[in-house]
């Protein structure tokens, strides 16, 4: 029996930033597997009429504030980014390209790092260039990769399975006890949740760590709001 927190997010997506500083220590106290999800956050918002927060200016200022005070709060850098929107079709294919490999985390880091904490324009190829080669990275060849047609069509297939689950923005944590039959069994042992209970934001944080838990262990007091 494996407990497991699917991580529906986008590296354009300041919260998923701010969620993937926190999430892995959450799972690691929990005793949990992340699920690594990279989706494209327009398609989703397209999919299921969403739209960025920065598309409304009183929301956008609330945000920028929020996430500042979040920021704070878990003790990570975080600068809002001037050239946001970042167009993220190429950054979230170089995710997909290296999820399953031991450069998936690294180039997270790099990617993630690059938009929100230096923050960099990653609309700009040279820009993108200088940053994985920095990280260790050989631009062409990770160019290379997000374009192989297999990768591509995986991106799309997890975006169209986090709209079909009801995901509508990210980071999104969809919780579920998966057991040895590939059934899905009901989690925790105080308050049962489904497979379809999702959890969005950085609001949910501690929500994730009350379903993976019985209750709450020492280790994820970052996830507290």
């Amino acid at each position: 029996m494996t407990k497991q927190i699917a991580f529906f997010f986008d590296v354009g997506s300041p919260a998923s930033y701010l969620a993937w500083t926190q999430l892995p220590a959450i799972a690691e106290a929990a005793g949990a597997e992340i699920v690594w999800k990279p989706m494209l956050l327009g398609g989703v918002f397209k999919a299921t009429g969403n739209r960025s927060p920065a598309e409304v200016a009183a929301k956008s200022r609330y945000t920028r504030q929020d996430f500042s005070r979040y920021a704070e709060r878990y003790g990570v850098p975080f600068q809002h980014n001037p050239y946001f929107p970042i167009n993220t079709l190429l950054l979230m294919r170089g995710a997909e390209a290296f999820r399953e490999t031991p450069q998936f985390q690294p180039y997270l880091r790099a990617v993630f790092e690059a938009i929100w904490v230096e923050p960099r324009n990653l609309n700009e190829p040279e820009e993108l260039a200088q940053v994985l080669a920095q990280a260790g990275f050989d631009p062409a060849q990770v160019l290379a990769r997000a374009q192989a047609p297999e990768v591509k069509a995986r991106l799309k297939v997890t975006t169209e399975e986090a709209v079909a689950r009801g995901v509508f923005g990210a980071p999104t944590f969809l919780s579920a006890m998966i057991c040895g039959s590939a059934r899905i069994a009901w989690i925790g042992s105080r308050r049962r949740y489904a497979n379809a209970d999702c959890c969005f934001t950085l609001r949910r944080l501690a929500s994730v760590c009350r379903i993976i838990c019985d209750k709450f262990p020492p280790d994820c007091n970052a996830s507290l709001n």
